[in-house]
This record gives structure tokens, C-alpha cells and sequence, in this order.
């Protein structure tokens, strides 16, 4: 039987009041913004006496996830709560003063997937740098990590491939809660603002989201279950490619194809491998938007036989080789950010990109990822709220 967590917003109606009472506060979160029993930490905000919930901040997706990724919007007046909803996805991405201007705290509660490219990361980051400069305090309502606190996978983020996609030095999957990181961000920053992170309640290491009992609410359109959020670390790197990363389908990022792909071939080649914890097993699909819209992809599912022993981010590196080595004259490298190829600052530096194709940089890429994520193991481990037993530490 799984066990109950109880996550930061159930102890909302317990201690708003002492952190709040007297003050003006906003709201940064979505639908996952909820307590144990599926109650919106917006209507717990609502209900706390002596304060004021005076605006809601939205990021990518909105506020309800109604919002598609990548598609921009702007501040708006929430019908059903009357009050400003101020966009950090759109003209800005990063609080201003005159949103902050007569707010005393801002309220962060978010379930996050602990991988970089994932932009709600980003947004936290902009968020606690903007409550630094305008001093106003910043508390940030715990959640679990979904697939544990102990995964690390990938190279560190080079500072030249800062992005929407990635803003912080650290590697692809981060092994910590959202609070553990806005705890190191707030470590390393040259301006620390005023933060508190209210702490999970029965949450250790070890436990995957399926073991905490918790509902699993959608973080984002197209993050569906935590099937999805296993495989996403890896295959988001398809986004950066013209193979489709099953956008447009109802298994994102667990599919990948494209119409000129010898699907049959490239998973015999894989499953040859005999990588640890997964099967990948041919599949064909037609995208409703996104990549290859209406045309029909020969596609690979991968399916994750043992989540101990899945490695992520090199499955999705060995499946990105496999392809390049199979379709030459097919395959190509598409999108860009900030100038920037998408590839390189979903990877992290242009290493994928430059030297991928050429003999032995499969290998020489994977250790250099292992290296960074050892390193980045030790830096993180000041921050750590909970320990494997779940007892919380450095409180």
C-alpha cells in the first residue's frame, strides 16, 4: 500500500496564518497546486484570515494548463477570482517591480519534475531573483520530486546555452525536490532573497511519485503520467531534431519517429544493446500538431521494464546516435533559442551536436556526463531537506 506524503500546501490552513497574517500575497502555481485531498492552494490562500491574496502569477501552460507548450499570453483579471493574474510566460518572464509593488510575500507551489529542461524551474529562478531585488519574501510550498531524490543525470548546463530551457548550472536531472533546489539557488546567488521552504511530511529519498499516494495532476499538457516523466529526460532531447517527439499523440516522449524511419531496424539495434531497464519495441502514429502533423511515423516506443536501473538521458543519447548513424541522409538538427541550436541548450553545451557522429564520442559524452553528475551530487548535498529515512535534515 502506498504511503500518504503530505505535501507543503497541507499544512497551508496549520501555519498561513502565522506566515501571513497581516500581509499582501501573491501566488505563482497551476492545477497541480493542490493539498492531499485535491484541494487548490489557491482556495487555501483564499481562506487564510488576517491576509490577502492580492494576484496570481502564471507561467508556461497558464494557470490552469490550458495553454499549449510554447505558446505566449499575457496578464489577464482571473474570472473566477477577480483579482490580476500576471503572465511569466510572455512579454515577461521574470516578476517586475510594478507586479511585486505593495506585496509582502510570494507564494511558489508547483509540482516540478527535478529535470532542467523543464521551465518551471526557470521561473522559480527568475521569481527569487526578483523577490530578491524588491525584497520580498519568497515561500515555496514542497513537493516531491517525481522519480525520487537520489536520480543525477547528464552534464552541467554550460553558462554560454542559458536559456527559458535552463538557467541554472546543473546537470539534466537534478535528484532533489523544488525546495531542496530553490534552497541551493538561494545558496549560490550573489543576492540571496528571504526564503522559506515548507517542508514534505513523509517523504524520503527512495520514493518514486507512485509511492507517495499522492494524486498525480498533469504539471503540463503534455506530461501525462510518470511513465512520461521517466522517459522525458532523454527523448526531449527529439525536440531539437525532425524526428517527432510524439507531440501530438497520447504518449509524448515515451514515442519517437518520423516517416522516413526504419523502425523495425532501429529497434532491433537497440534491444540488441541490451541497455538496462528498457524495451523498445516499433510503433507507427500520425501527430495531431507539432512535428509531421496528419503524416504517418514510423515510430519506436520505449518502454521502462525496471525504473532502478533506467538510465534516461543515455537511452535517449544512444537512441539519438542510432538514428543519426541509420538515416544520414535523412536526419538533421532543426529550432533555435536565443541564438542558439535547440539541441545545444537542451544538451547543455554543443558537444551532442559537433562531435556525436564522429567515432568513439558516444562513450566520451556519456563519461563526461557521469563525471559532471558525481560532481554535481556533492554540490547539492548542503541543500538536502530529507534524508533516505525520511527524517528531515538541515531544517
Amino acid at each position: 500500500m502506498n504511503k500518504q506524503v503530505l505535501v507543503g500546501a497541507d499544512q497551508l490552513p496549520a501555519i498561513g496564518g502565522k506566515l501571513l497574517r497581516g500581509k499582501r500575497f501573491a501566488i505563482l502555481t497551476n492545477p497541480t497546486g493542490v493539498d492531499s485531498r485535491f484541494r487548490s492552494t489557491i482556495d487555501l490562500c483564499k481562506e487564510i484570515e488576517g491576509a490577502e491574496l492580492a494576484a496570481c502569477f502564471a507561467c508556461e501552460h497558464g494557470l490552469r494548463n490550458e495553454k499549449q507548450a510554447g505558446v505566449l499570453f499575457e496578464d489577464e483579471i482571473d474570472p473566477e477570482y477577480g483579482i490580476p493574474v500576471y503572465s511569466l510566460y510572455g512579454t515577461n518572464r521574470k516578476p517586475t517591480a510594478e507586479m511585486l509593488r505593495d506585496i509582502d510575500v510570494v507564494i511558489f507551489d508547483i509540482q516540478d519534475l527535478g529535470i532542467r529542461f523543464y521551465t518551471y524551474l526557470t521561473t522559480l529562478i527568475y521569481t527569487m531573483q526578483a523577490c530578491a531585488e524588491n525584497k520580498v519574501a519568497l515561500i515555496v510550498l514542497d513537493r516531491p520530486n517525481p522519480l525520487g531524490g537520489n536520480r543525477i543525470e547528464g552534464g552541467i548546463l554550460q553558462e554560454r546555452f542559458f536559456s527559458m530551457v535552463g538557467l541554472w548550472k546543473m546537470p539534466v536531472m537534478t535528484g532533489m525536490t523544488i525546495g531542496e533546489f530553490a534552497r541551493l539557488v538561494n545558496g549560490q546567488m550573489e543576492v540571496s532573497c528571504d526564503l522559506q521552504v515548507v517542508p514534505l511530511e513523509g517523504w524520503n529519498r527512495s520514493m518514486e511519485f507512485t509511492d507517495t499516494g499522492l494524486p498525480w495532476i498533469m504539471p503540463s499538457p503534455n506530461m501525462p503520467t510518470i511513465d512520461t516523466v521517466r522517459v522525458y529526460a532523454g527523448n526531449c532531447v527529439f525536440e531539437g531534431t525532425n524526428v517527432s517527439e510524439g507531440r501530438g499523440t497520447t504518449k509524448p516522449f515515451e514515442m519517437v519517429g518520423a516517416p522516413w524511419l526504419k523502425h523495425n531496424k532501429l529497434c532491433d539495434a537497440m534491444n540488441d544493446m541490451k541497455l538496462p531497464g528498457v524495451w523498445f519495441q516499433p510503433v507507427t502514429f500520425s501527430p495531431s500538431f507539432k512535428k509531421h502533423t496528419g503524416v504517418l511515423c514510423n515510430g519506436v516506443m520505449t518502454y521502462v521494464t525496471d525504473r532502478t536501473q533506467f538510465q534516461s538521458t543515455e537511452t535517449g543519447l544512444r537512441l539519438l546516435h542510432q538514428i543519426m548513424t541509420m538515416h544520414p541522409d535523412d536526419f538533421q538538427w532543426v529550432g533555435s533559442e536565443d541564438g542558439n541550436l535547440f539541441i545545444d541548450i537542451l544538451t547543455g553545451s554543443d558537444i551532442v551536436r559537433t562531435t556525436l557522429h564522429e567515432p568513439g564520442a558516444l562513450e566520451a559524452i556519456i563519461a563526461n556526463w557521469r563525471k559532471d553528475s558525481a560532481e554535481w551530487e556533492q554540490t547539492r548535498k548542503p541543500y538536502l531537506l530529507y534524508e533516505e529515512t525520511g527524517a528531515t535534515v538541515n531544517g
